[in-house]
Order: C-alpha cells, then sequence, then structure tokens
C-alpha cells in the first residue's frame, strides 16, 4: 500500500495549485453524484473490467493516508481513484448484479496500477458491493473475509473536462493522467434491443350464415285422398265383378258342354 500512497502524494504536489485555489466552502461540499437509475438512461462512453481495490483519505493520518484527494474534495463514498481518467468522470461499476455509482475524485492506484489494478473505490462503496460493512475505525472493511480487490466491471457515462485519458485506464506510471486527451474514446456499439411487437386484436369470427329455414310441409289435401281412394276402391270391386262373372261364365260353359256331351252319346 506505501506506494500507492507515494504517488497519490505525489499527485498532491502536482494540483497544489489547484487546491489552493479552491474556496474553503467548495473544499468540504460532497459531490452530488448522478444515481444509477439516471446514468443507465445516459449514453455509454466506456465500458471495460478491470480489478478494483479500496482506499479512505479522511485526512486524519490514519491507517497511511495522505490527506486531501487530488481533486480537493472531501473522501466520500462514490469517490474513486484512478490512475488516468480525467478527475469527475462520472459512471458506475458492477459486481456480481449489484450496482454502485462513482466519480473520479482522487489518483491512483500507484505501483498496483502496473499490475492490473485500475481502480480504487471508495472503502464504503466496495463494503457495498461484496456484502461487507465500513469500520469507521480501522478505514477497513469487515465482512470480506479480508479480501482487498474485486474484479468489476465499469461503464464511463460523462469524461471530466481536466487532463486525463478519456480511454481504458493505464498505469500510473505512464503519466496519461496529466495529459490532456483530444481523442476521446469512440463510444461502444451496444446491442439494440428487439422492438416489442404489439399484440395483434383477435380477429373476428365470420358472421354465421343463417341456415335456410326448412320448407314448410304442403298441406294434405284430405279431399283429394277421399277421392283417389274411392276410385282405387272402385276399380278395386270392378275387377272383382269382372272375375266373378268370368268364373260364372266358365262354370256355365263347363256344365254346357257336359250336357252336350250326354245328347250325342244317347
Amino acid at each position: 500500500m506505501t506506494p500507492r500512497f507515494a504517488m497519490r502524494t505525489f499527485t498532491m504536489l502536482a494540483v497544489a495549485g489547484l487546491i489552493a485555489g479552491a474556496g474553503a466552502a467548495a473544499a468540504h461540499a460532497d459531490v452530488e453524484m448522478t444515481p444509477v437509475a439516471q446514468q443507465n438512461e445516459k449514453p455509454v462512453l466506456l465500458k471495460g473490467s478491470t480489478t478494483a481495490s479500496y482506499y479512505w483519505d479522511d485526512s486524519s493520518g490514519r491507517a497511511g493516508d495522505t490527506g486531501l484527494p487530488a481533486s480537493g474534495k472531501p473522501m466520500q463514498k462514490g469517490m474513486a481513484a484512478s490512475p488516468s481518467w480525467p478527475l469527475f468522470t462520472e459512471g458506475y461499476v458492477v459486481y456480481k448484479g449489484k450496482k454502485a455509482p462513482f466519480f473520479v475524485g482522487d489518483r491512483g492506484p500507484g505501483n498496483p496500477s502496473n499490475n492490473g489494478v485500475m481502480l480504487d473505490l471508495d472503502a464504503k462503496t466496495f463494503a457495498y458491493l461484496l456484502g461487507g460493512t465500513f469500520n469507521s475505525g480501522t478505514l477497513g472493511v469487515d465482512g470480506v473475509g479480508g479480501e482487498g480487490h474485486a474484479k468489476v466491471e465499469y461503464v464511463i457515462t460523462k469524461w471530466g473536462n481536466g487532463v486525463g485519458k478519456k480511454n481504458h485506464p493505464v498505469a500510473f506510471s505512464t503519466g496519461a493522467w496529466a495529459r490532456k486527451d483530444s481523442n476521446p474514446a469512440k463510444p461502444p456499439v451496444l446491442a439494440a434491443k428487439a422492438p416489442v411487437k404489439k399484440a395483434e386484436p383477435a380477429k373476428k369470427a365470420a358472421p354465421v350464415e343463417a341456415a335456410a329455414p326448412a320448407a314448410a310441409p304442403k298441406p294434405i289435401d284430405v279431399q283429394a285422398m277421399a277421392v283417389k281412394s274411392d276410385a282405387t276402391e272402385s276399380n278395386t270391386i270392378g275387377g272383382v265383378a269382372i272375375l266373378g262373372g268370368l268364373a260364372l261364365l266358365g262354370g256355365g260353359l263347363f256344365l254346357a258342354r257336359g250336357r252336350i256331351s250326354a245328347l250325342v252319346k244317347r
């Protein structure tokens, strides 16, 4: 931790003019950070991942405290130190689904940034992300098993106006934190959200055509049926009479033939 604090001390000397010129009221005012919910609505300027450490410099001289942060703002929740981003750059970090806003208010880490530790979060934000608690006595984080680093994703939503590299962070030793960057990184192309299709209104069922009414039964002509029945009956009687007459005629012929035969034999 000592090299990091030494670097931060060096940075303090470099920005001494800025601190000296700042008013007392400004030096002791918290920064109004944009909540994560509102930052989500802002365009993403840079997105990446890095290893983050934590610190808490409250000007008390405890735990290697180097004094007032480089921005001239008091130590507070949401303040982060970057080895290369401009001061007052804003964004948020994500750790296992948890999001927390931050602004760059200090310089660091120093030597750890040579090994990929490119972000120093305040101890309170670090405790929140890892589910621990901030210890105001030791200025450390309890309940995280002594863990001092975490792999986080970072999202930048606003660049600071001062010197510093407006791109993925680089080590403090490169000196990028002291140079004006006129060629910021191009915002990443994020996948567009698929438009939500509106539910189509239910189609109305085609009207069912009414079935043609059944033809009404024709009225029964009782009189015609009676006449037909009489005619049928008359025909039947007439036929029976003819058959009866033929039978009688035949019987008469038979008897007559018998008599004729008897007369001839005589």
